[in-house]
């Protein structure tokens, strides 16, 4: 089963500092930035870092993951090639365009990883779409399997792919959006949401997360530590849906004993769908330490 992963946090690879602190932040994932936060006069030296830090730096519970240039950059190699020695927990891969985008880099993944007596299997992949191509070709993309353990939306580099204007809303993306968290579900992976860039606003964050919730996403792309709070507490279960799912599957097995199907719990009709939905609150609940 995937780890949990409400917050993805990115440091720049190429920031010893920036990524010593990350490694004692409150999130899920670090994610050491290949890609975007790192110039290309850097890149060597972002390589060089990231191997480093994650061959001697304690991350304590969080995962460790690396974000590699995208395939058609021509840096992927030499990304995998310095940093597979010192054992990632898994790799984020942009610009994901096409299934063969996406096979192409694991299986030049795995190949780094046999060559270090690594078990490929056990190096996650996290795509990410956020090219008009990337969208057209989702099912095929999300069809991948194992060791893809998730789909991130990009929606800034998608936005500007196909023309559109950005906005606080993100209307403009929607329906990549949603496309996204559908290609997910459909095939067992985790769906990661977008960036908020305001680092300022916390209230727009959280109504963001919310949103981002209500699509279907189990979590969401980080860029600063005082975003992590709303963040994680965003995509945890609260309280009062812990409770209400602890009391519809306890119900819900006392109806079964009698051999009920739906039924009705204070003044609501639980069915089947209900019910899975209070299962995956809980599991949900469970990998956040709640319960």
């Amino acid at each position: 089963m995937p780890p949990l992963r409400r917050s993805l946090l990115f440091m720049p690879g190429d920031s010893q500092r920036k990524i010593e602190k990350g490694a004692q932040l409150p999130a899920d994932s670090v994610v050491l930035d290949l890609e975007d936060a790192v110039a290309p006069s850097n890149k060597a030296s972002a390589r060089q870092i990231t191997r480093a830090l994650l061959a001697t730096l304690d991350f304590g519970p969080r995962e460790r993951l690396v974000r590699l240039n995208a395939w058609s950059s021509g840096y992927l190699q030499a990304d995998v090639a310095e940093t597979i020695a010192s054992r990632p927990d898994g790799y984020v891969i942009p610009k994901v365009d096409s299934a063969e985008d996406l096979r192409a880099a694991r299986d030049f993944i795995a190949a780094q990883a046999i060559q270090h007596n690594l078990n490929p299997a056990e190096i996650a992949l996290l795509a990410i779409i956020e090219t008009a191509k990337g969208v057209m070709n989702l099912r095929e993309i999300a069809q991948l399997g194992p060791p893809l353990q998730a789909l991130i939306f990009g929606a800034d580099d998608l936005a500007a792919d196909i023309g559109a204007i950005r906005t606080p809303s993100s209307l403009e993306v929607l329906y990549a959006r949603s496309a996204v968290v559908i290609a997910a579900a459909a095939n067992g992976l985790q769906a990661i949401d977008i960036v908020f860039f305001d680092l300022n606003d916390l209230a727009g964050l959280e109504e963001e997360c919310r949103f981002g919730r209500q699509l279907g996403y189990t979590g969401k792309m980080v860029i600063h530590p005082r975003q992590l709070e709303v963040v994680n507490r965003a995509f945890s279960p609260t309280v009062e849906e812990i409770a209400r799912a602890q009391r519809i599957l306890q119900a819900a097995q006392a109806h079964a004993a009698s051999g009920l199907g739906a039924f009705a719990l204070d003044g609501r009709m639980v069915d089947g769908p209900i019910i899975k939905q209070a299962e995956k609150v809980i599991a949900r609940a469970r990998a956040a330490g709640l319960v």
